[in-house]
């Protein structure tokens, strides 16, 4: 097979990324190593920040997201038994969106389908060859060892995927940080019994309550970081779910029956350059944020979105200068949502059980945020998403 840009992963960044090429007339075949059906009902990220929603929506993929998505123009902080709102809309002009990456991932799909776009699925990448010159991705499709010959390969393929592993050692530098604590996520179906996110700090750990929407409510609790699925029963998250977020007055938790919960690790990590040679990396293979700040998807279509504007004008007259400059680009906002990520969980999570100055001082931020309009516009810039880094 032939194309000019081969495309591992269709996630986010990877479907979008042929999205984008495809609206600048430039070809590109996407192999994933999971199904369609795995891939366009995996659980992920949900909140889109404005940048996010504004591609979707100059890209013609918004429609279902205007019609479903929802809207919110703050969120709360609630701590020592107060509740307060952070106006994000009020203090920055812009807001987020709750839309799952599930079906943004689908919106992605259904339009490169219907433009005649290559998606091939259960085509796992084996390894890549001729990156130097004439880049070249083995890969499997229906017991068969296929060739697809490219011009470049870009890998959003993941932490776990083949594409950062190609690279020789000594090439790329990780810098990587492992919290002590996971995210034990429920979704449940039930109607949320609030409007926005609530971010609440406990004694006995953080806790979130989302949405995924006006039927089903997404909810996270800190645990151990070694903690087992197994010794979480339904009766037992949601007594923990009360007594975390139940902490202000005339407010209650609506419970319902519980459709998928999950235990996940909670980490941080960048990996740096993100090209070599014919080889550009993007998404969840070169960074990785904790969910806390609601990152991880928007970085992913940040960086494709100036990988689409580099092979345009590469592909129009022959100009490397994006290209080149893409890693030191985007990093730039990496970094900037690595701060805003790590300063986040660190405000609210407990990290030392045994530690009050700890929590005195993380109630004491909290107490700033929620009374200082200069740190709240901080925390309300990076949330909804800084235009530009």
């Amino acid at each position: 097979m032939r194309t000019q840009v081969g495309i591992i992963g269709a996630g986010p960044a990877g479907l979008m990324l042929s999205h984008l090429l495809h609206r600048h007339g430039i070809d590109s075949v996407v192999l994933e190593s999971r199904s369609r059906e795995y891939v366009e009902h995996r659980l992920r990220a949900g909140v889109l920040e404005q940048g996010s929603v504004d591609l979707l929506r100059d890209t013609g993929l918004g429609a279902r997201l205007d019609r479903e998505g929802m809207r919110h123009e703050g969120i709360e902080l609630r701590f020592d038994g107060e509740s307060h709102r952070v106006p994000m809309t009020e203090l920055t002009g812009r807001a987020i969106t709750v839309y799952g990456q599930q079906e943004v991932v689908k919106d992605m799909i259904a339009a490169r389908l219907a433009a005649g776009g290559t998606i091939l699925f259960e085509a796992p990448a084996d390894r890549l060859s001729g990156l130097d010159t004439a880049p070249l991705i083995h890969f499997r499709r229906q017991g068969r060892d296929e060739e697809l010959h490219c011009d470049f390969v870009v890998g959003c393929d993941g932490y776990h995927g083949i594409s950062r592993p190609t690279v020789p050692d000594g090439v790329l530098t990780t810098y990587e940080r492992t919290y002590p604590f996971a995210w034990l996520g429920v979704l449940a179906a039930a109607p949320p019994a609030v409007e926005e996110l609530i971010y609440a700090h406990h004694e006995r750990g953080f806790a979130l309550y989302s949405m995924r929407s006006p039927q089903i409510s997404r909810l996270y609790l800190q645990v151990p970081a070694d903690e087992d699925i197994a010794d979480w029963p339904d009766e037992r998250i949601w007594a923990e779910l009360r007594t975390r977020l139940e902490t202000v007055p005339n407010w209650t938790l609506n419970e319902g029956p519980v459709l998928e919960k999950s235990i996940t690790p909670l980490r941080s990590l960048v990996v740096e350059p993100m090209q070599w040679q014919r080889l550009y990396l993007a998404g969840d293979a070169v960074h990785i944020v904790p969910p806390t700040g609601a990152k991880g998807m928007n970085l992913a279509l940040a960086d494709v979105a100036l990988l689409g504007d580099a092979f345009a004008a590469w592909y129009a007259d022959g100009s490397t200068h994006l290209l080149d400059g893409y890693s030191r680009t985007a990093l730039r906002r990496v970094w900037r949502a690595q701060q805003f990520s790590w300063w986040m969980t660190s405000m609210l999570h407990r990290l030392n059980a045994d530690d009050p100055y700890e929590a005195k001082l993380q109630s004491a931020t909290l107490r700033y945020v929620t009374t200082s309009p200069a740190y709240a516009t901080s925390l309300a810039e990076n949330y909804v998403g800084l235009p530009e880094v």
